[in-house]
């Protein structure tokens, strides 16, 4: 089977797969089209998020038996048609949950220690130390919404602190040790920190709007690692103003393109929200990599490895 290779991963990925039989191709730096000028000649597809996979793609794909995406959902890819087609889908989760856990673990203890602010004011010359007390996880309520693999990683890497964690999910019945399953009008009652662990969907695209903050009985701290479309920034600024949110962690925004690799694509005025979000002492942001370390990287390939080798 030949298996074309369009993002650069890990190269046991290559390697594994060309033990096992597979003839690999590699393109790194062709086009969409150009590439679906020549789909029809492999059996399977190797991608990250370089480029959408829509039902034209699809449809040039005569030949296509499986696609394998290095990351943890496949919302790049029209997946209903896809199935229709008879083409395999494999994710990767399990191979970042790690990963995205202790990303959002550090955003919460670096939100709630100030070390964005203390940090930069020491290395001014400014040595505050009451105005930057902190506060301890001990004794906290967070609450997680979306239970799957990323959101049952920060909740294993909670059980530690004494805190009390809950969760909101589709999936009626997905309790473990680590976390209790509540209603979301519950979580909303009791929630101290709010942690985002969902696919992006047409139900968690725009979810954390002006309504959906204002639901909430308490204030609260709100780390995204999930994506960046499922909070509204604009809503996210008001509510930083007014102190309904007290602070925030973003590894993904809005503003980013599908492929993750750029957050402006034109050269135009940052928007005033972001522009509020960069001075914002109380805003943690990273570049979406809270499910990209050395680590992940190996493991997210060798998942995508071994549920090709299971099928195939």
């Amino acid at each position: 089977m030949k298996v074309l290779h369009v993002d650069r991963n890990h190269p046991l990925m290559l390697e594994q797969l060309q033990d096992y039989g597979f003839q690999n191709e590699e393109d790194y730096t062709s086009t969409k089209n150009e590439i679906e000028k020549k789909i029809s000649n492999y059996d399977g597809l190797i991608i990250r998020s370089r480029f959408t996979i829509d039902q034209r793609f699809l449809d040039a794909a005569t030949n296509l038996k499986f696609i394998g995406r290095l990351g943890a959902g496949l919302e790049n890819i029209d997946t209903n048609y896809a199935k229709q087609k008879g083409i395999q889908l494999f994710s990767a989760p399990e191979g970042n949950r790690n990963a995205v856990g202790e990303h959002a673990l550090g955003m919460v203890l670096s939100l709630f220690n100030h070390l964005r602010r203390a940090d930069y004011e020491v290395r001014n010359g400014i040595w505050k130390r009451e105005e930057n007390r902190g506060l301890e996880l001990e004794g906290k309520t967070l609450g997680l919404i979306g239970y799957g693999n990323m959101g049952k990683a920060f909740a294993k890497k909670l059980r530690g602190f004494d805190c009390e964690v809950i969760f909101y999910d589709l999936k009626e019945g997905i309790a473990n040790e680590d976390a209790q399953q509540v209603s979301l009008q519950e979580l909303q009652e009791r929630a101290e920190v709010l942690s985002l662990h969902t696919p992006l969907t047409s139900l968690t695209e725009n979810m954390i709007d002006s309504d959906f903050i204002a639901s909430f009985k308490k204030p609260f701290w709100l780390i995204n690692t999930a994506r960046g479309k499922s909070v509204v920034t604009q809503d996210l600024v008001e509510a930083l103003k007014s102190g309904k949110i007290l602070g925030a962690g973003l590894d993904v925004l809005e503003y980013e393109k599908s492929s993750f690799e750029h957050l402006f694509s034109e050269k135009k005025p940052l928007p005033k929200a972001f522009q509020y979000l960069i001075k914002a002492d109380n805003v943690l942001l990273s570049p979406h990599i809270a499910g990209w370390t050395i680590e992940s990287k190996e493991k997210l390939a060798q998942v995508i490895v071994d549920k090709i080798k299971q099928v195939f």
